[in-house]
């Protein structure tokens, strides 16, 4: 007899600051997990993945998370990556911008018929291997959810389920690859951080000189980052009307990208309300807080139970496509983003990029680069090719595809 336990959102919330503290001793503890920068949120989230899974399984206790406070975190995580953009870094992180993105579409095509040809092999409807390809990997959960029902009107009625299913297991996947590559470019090409900027925003705050972060310093990052958000909240109503489909997220990242350099541009000298050199440990500690928790919590509230009935099929196919995602970003993506410390850092990225989600690809950076130095110019450019162009590319690649 199955028995359901809801917990509300202050518990949720204060579960997860808990498990991150658990991640983070648990990395502390063992040396492996600091040696291929395995996030800290992840191996909380995978505890209370193994926990909650127990006792559905075991005791049917159903453990259901309300996780809204997870969508507000996000927000604020991507409008202080957009307070950290500079211009001048923008227009420098330009042709890897290009490239990362044609590299991104490119992967697409391939996971997807990489993806039909698996659902071939079990005999279901070609098109069903979309689900396990960029529809929920690259995609997210956001467009598994809002693709389901064509497909089910294209005769696919397991539509969601699969796609959830894969999302799930790519979401973890992700997560668990990313460090890995990183650890193993640089060992392979013997390479280290060249880049002199401190404590970019997605980067740890903890390992800096804490003497630079203050009241106002704090104070003054909550104030620009909620004017972020609420001129985030504008932008995306304005794209919306173009009736595009973009995650919330890139309402705030354009928008903290234009308070950040329209604010350098007109203040002359560094007022009480804006001053970056002394907002920046603020606004770094509070995205590196935000990030963890978010992962953490989107961790949470996995449920593996959802991938009984599609289990060999979603993961014969996701077990092709992490290979593929590997292969590719040590092969492809190191390569043509430069053969240096950045492109290591986008490649750990990449996992994140075709595997789970824009958060997983930024975690998976801040764990190399907490170890290793700063690589502004990735945090730039795999932002903005997840949460803008690859939405747009992929709405066109999935159309085409499934007919």
């Amino acid at each position: 007899m199955q028995h359901d336990l809801h917990l509300d959102a202050y518990v949720s919330f204060t579960l997860a600051i808990l498990l991150l503290f658990v991640g983070k001793a648990c990395t502390r503890r063992f040396e492996l997990l600091r040696r291929y920068s395995i996030p800290e949120p992840v191996i909380g989230g995978l505890v209370s993945i193994v926990v909650v899974s127990t006792l559905y399984l075991v005791f049917g206790l159903k453990v259901d998370f309300q996780l809204g406070v997870r969508d507000v975190l996000l927000l604020y995580f991507f409008a202080a990556i957009g307070l950290g953009s500079d211009v001048r870094t923008l227009r420098q992180g330009g042709r890897p911008l290009v490239i990362l993105v044609a590299l991104a579409t490119g992967f697409m095509v391939l996971q997807n018929l990489a993806g039909m040809a698996v659902a071939s092999g079990f005999g279901l409807d070609r098109r069903a291997g979309l689900l396990t390809g960029s529809v929920s990997l690259t995609g997210g959960v956001g467009t598994t959810l809002a693709w389901a029902p064509h497909f089910v009107q294209l005769g696919i009625a397991n539509a969601e389920a699969i796609g959830l299913a894969s999302n799930m297991a790519g979401l973890i996947s992700a997560c668990a690859i990313g460090g890995p590559i990183a650890a193993y470019l640089m060992r392979r090409h013997r390479l280290k951080s060249s880049a002199e900027a401190a404590l970019p925003a997605g980067a740890h705050y903890e390992d800096e000189n804490r003497s630079r972060l203050d009241y106002n310093s704090v104070l003054l990052a909550l104030l620009w980052l909620n004017l972020a958000l609420i001129l985030g909240r504008v932008v995306s109503d304005a794209i919306a009307l173009t009736r595009l489909r973009l995650p919330g997220f890139v309402g705030a990242l354009i928008a903290g990208i234009v308070l950040r350099n329209v604010s350098a541009l007109f203040t002359k000298q560094k007022g009480q309300l804006w001053h970056w050199e002394r907002m920046q440990a603020g606004v770094a500690l509070l995205s590196d807080i935000c990030l963890g928790v978010f992962l953490t919590m989107a961790l949470m509230g996995l449920q593996l139970w959802q991938m009984h009935g599609v289990a060999v099929f979603v993961l014969t196919a996701v077990s092709l496509q992490i290979l593929m995602a590997i292969a590719f970003a040590v092969f492809v993506v190191y390569i043509c983003m430069g053969r240096d410390y950045e492109a290591a850092v986008v490649s750990a990225g990449f996992g994140g990029i075709a595997l789970g989600s824009t958060a997983t690809a930024i975690a998976n950076m801040s764990a190399v680069t907490r170890e290793h130095g700063a690589a502004p110019r990735a945090f730039i450019v795999v932002p903005l090719v997840c949460g803008f162009f690859i939405d747009l590319v992929n709405a066109v690649v999935i159309g085409l595809m499934a007919g």
